[in-house]
């Protein structure tokens, strides 16, 4: 009860300055302070989305983005997971290999996308490799991370019950690692959108990020905010949904 009132404060707090953040900006807006060719009010942004999506103005762009974000995070989660977990049950390769995927994020990986490029042409399949690519480090280290801190007493129960090493990864290891598991695949999603996102910026024919850049380059402010506000709002729902999940199982599971 205490936990759940605490995330109810933690909830109205958030929601609070998320407010008056709004009503900030648009009064800077509204007085000039910030000029319009800047950014718009953000009352005229939720128009502006409202329009896009009530026309079905750009509904080919944002399919296209959709399916290209799931894609590559079901690349990345169930590819980091079986990676991981391959590399939990190496401890010779995970030891060495684990801090150099710690350090993953420094290199910017965007410099492989002319390669990609050149090896899967322009479209969807660079985009959606890319942003697997993104994604994929972040649920690995998770893995390994969540598998390496399953307590000892769960191998000696596995034991007990004559379970073997499948069974004891599906039945025992894998429910007592669910909290890191889950953290890796929010962290796996949010990097995917990135990639995708970004990707479509740099080369793309279609999708919300190609959508964004034609519109900045064309002063459109508008369109742009509006689109940029609908990836805001979409990222913020599913990594919400995921954090909700994660509290549950640490709670469940007795970690903080």
């Amino acid at each position: 009860m205490r936990c759940r009132s605490h995330d109810i404060k933690v909830g109205v707090v958030r929601a609070a300055l998320i407010l008056a953040s709004c009503a900030a900006l648009e009064l800077l807006c509204r007085l000039g302070i910030i000029n319009r060719v800047t950014m718009i009010p953000p009352s005229e942004m939720v128009a502006a989305l409202w329009n896009i999506l009530w026309a079905g103005l750009y509904n080919a762009d944002i399919l296209f983005t959709l399916v290209n974000v799931v894609a590559a995070a079901l690349l990345a989660v169930i590819g980091g997971f079986l990676i991981g977990a391959a590399l939990h049950a190496l401890p010779r390769v995970r030891r060495p290999l684990v801090p150099l995927l710690s350090a993953y994020y420094a290199i910017p990986t965007f410099v492989f996308y002319p390669l990609l490029i050149v090896v899967f042409g322009v479209g969807r399949t660079a985009l959606i490799v890319m942003g697997a690519m993104f994604g994929v480090v972040a649920m690995i280290v998770n893995t390994t991370l969540g598998l390496g801190h399953v307590p000892p007493v769960v191998a000696k129960t596995g034991a007990i019950l004559r379970l073997d090493g499948l069974r004891q990864l599906a039945l025992l290891r894998l429910p007592s690692a669910a909290p890191h598991l889950v953290t890796g695949v929010k962290l796996a999603v949010a990097y995917s959108v990135i990639g995708i996102v970004a990707g479509e910026f740099i080369l793309a024919t279609e999708g919300i990020g190609k959508r964004i850049a034609y519109a900045y380059d064309n002063f459109d402010n508008r369109t742009m905010y509006g689109m940029l506000l609908l990836l805001l709002i979409g990222v913020m729902a599913v990594n919400g949904a995921l954090s909700s999940w994660e509290k549950r199982l640490h709670r469940r599971f007795g970690q903080r």
